[in-house]
């Protein structure tokens, strides 16, 4: 079974390399940049929360989609915003019966696809604003897929695991069957936890309703989870971001198993653990903030819920990236 891994960030290469030791045949896809970097030494490399590291060699390493060709599974381990520009080539990997698994941060490009009959036509714009996704990706090979293993990229091609195993997965259209049994497999085999969820959307609104609001103070702050967590301030304002959050999500129908306090004390949890907002941050990267804020403001408008907190959090957010990318293109013309 030939499995693809779009990206080569910190998930990405923690994925691929659970998956290639476990003797499956992976394909690391990225940027030729990148792709580069990683073909200089021919190995991805993950330090566990052991401090121990191991390194293991995709099949292969390449930024052709084509000469990668057909795989069975393909996992989208790239930020939402790098999805859409990537759409086309990414159904060069699949034929009818291939599964795609994105996983990224906050709310997916799929989420009101077959949710109810009062939203069958609407749109995430912000997510897919040419409509690319829609048009490449057939949402009926997607199995919804939510990460919460917390790691770090040290350097190209090497990730350090801070905490958790754990992923879950479940069909966005219809009831669980063969294909999510065949990916939990593939994800127990390579040493993940892997559970199948009957209601993955409300599984995303659980993990998304800590990162809509932990992620861009982070950002705004430079706190860890832990501080941001234990701080009153923050504190209060994420439960103020959460409650917003979850009122646009159960209009929506989404169900929520674990209250405001127990999901920030779970966060706190993690420890002095650096968001990736605020790790793109450092790094001078774009902030991922359509699937984790824009979207859900979006779902906000069209349910009618009130988020004033979450908007005025955007809005600084927002700015800190604008200024982030100008600087990037200020380096890049000097």
């Amino acid at each position: 079974m030939r499995i693809a891994i779009v990206g080569s960030g910190a998930m990405g290469i923690f994925i691929g390399h659970g998956i290639q030791k476990a003797g499956y045949e992976v394909t690391m896809i990225d940027l030729p940049n990148r792709v580069k970097r990683l073909k200089t030494s021919g190995q991805i490399t993950v330090a566990d929360l052991d401090g121990l590291e191991s390194s293991v060699s995709p099949s292969l390493i390449t930024s052709d989609f084509a000469e990668a060709g057909i795989h069975q599974i393909i996992i989208l381990a790239t930020k939402a915003q790098d999805l859409p520009d990537a759409a086309e080539n990414i159904a060069r990997l699949t034929d009818g019966n291939s599964i795609i698994i994105p996983i990224q941060n906050g709310i997916p490009w799929w989420y009101l696809h077959g949710l109810s009959d009062r939203f069958k036509e609407a749109q995430i714009n912000c997510l897919d604003p040419e409509g690319l996704l829609n048009r490449y990706i057939n949402p009926s090979q997607v199995i919804g897929c939510v990460a919460y293993p917390a790691v770090m990229l040290e350097e190209n091609g090497r990730a350090r695991h801070i905490e958790g195993k754990r992923f879950s997965i479940g069909e966005i259209i219809g009831t669980q069957g063969e294909r999510t049994q065949k990916v939990a497999n593939l994800f127990q085999e390579s040493g993940f936890k892997c559970l199948i969820i009957d209601d993955i959307r409300s599984e995303i609104w659980l993990k998304a309703w800590g990162a809509l609001s932990i992620n861009p103070i982070s950002a705004l702050t430079h706190a860890t989870m832990e501080d941001i967590c234990t701080f009153p301030n923050t504190r209060e304002l994420v439960a103020r971001m959460m409650s917003e959050a979850q009122q646009v999500a159960e209009t929506l129908g989404a169900h929520f198993r674990h209250t405001i306090e127990k999901r920030i004390e779970g966060a706190k949890a993690v420890g002095p653990h650096k968001t990736s907002m605020l790790q793109d941050l450092e790094n001078g990267h774009p902030l991922e903030l359509d699937a984790l804020m824009l979207a859900v403001l979006e779902l906000a408008r069209l349910t009618g819920i009130q988020t004033p907190t979450i908007r005025n959090i955007y809005a600084c957010a927002s700015l800190l990236n604008w200024n982030i990318q100008k600087r990037y293109e200020l380096k890049e013309d000097a």
